[in-house]
């Protein structure tokens, strides 16, 4: 059903914008990260399950969160220009997943962000 809001999606947007408003730049990317991870998770849940409706959405959310983590990258220094290429790779990953659904290669993605995410919060 196009345009149909879940009672879980309309939860989950309501929770992410309440913790949006509260956040610092630090907490912002550990969202963003969080929001990516979740989305790339739904997406192969859909894909397992043959919703094509909820992957495109799911995939749609992803790129969202790696454009928002590209567009809060600033200068040009070696941890900067790093972190565009990765952001840059991922964004890659899941356009080409768009036409032909790459499963092994957004698991792999979703697994490297989750790493990454981890590795953030006890650093």
């Amino acid at each position: 059903m196009l345009g149909r809001v879940t009672p879980h999606e309309a939860y989950r947007r309501v929770d992410f914008d309440a913790r949006v408003n509260g956040a610092d730049r630090t907490e912002l990317v550990h969202l963003c990260y969080e929001h990516l991870v979740s989305a790339l998770g739904t997406a192969l849940h859909a894909d397992s399950i043959s919703d094509g409706e909820l992957k495109s959405r799911s995939m749609t959310r992803a790129l969202t969160a790696v454009t928002a983590l590209q567009m809060g990258v600033s200068g040009d220094s070696g941890i900067a220009s790093a972190l565009n290429q990765l952001y840059a790779a991922a964004r890659r990953t899941i356009l080409d997943s768009a036409t032909t659904f790459a499963r092994d290669r957004i698991d792999a993605l979703r697994s490297d962000f989750l790493e990454i995410s981890q590795a953030m919060q006890t650093g």
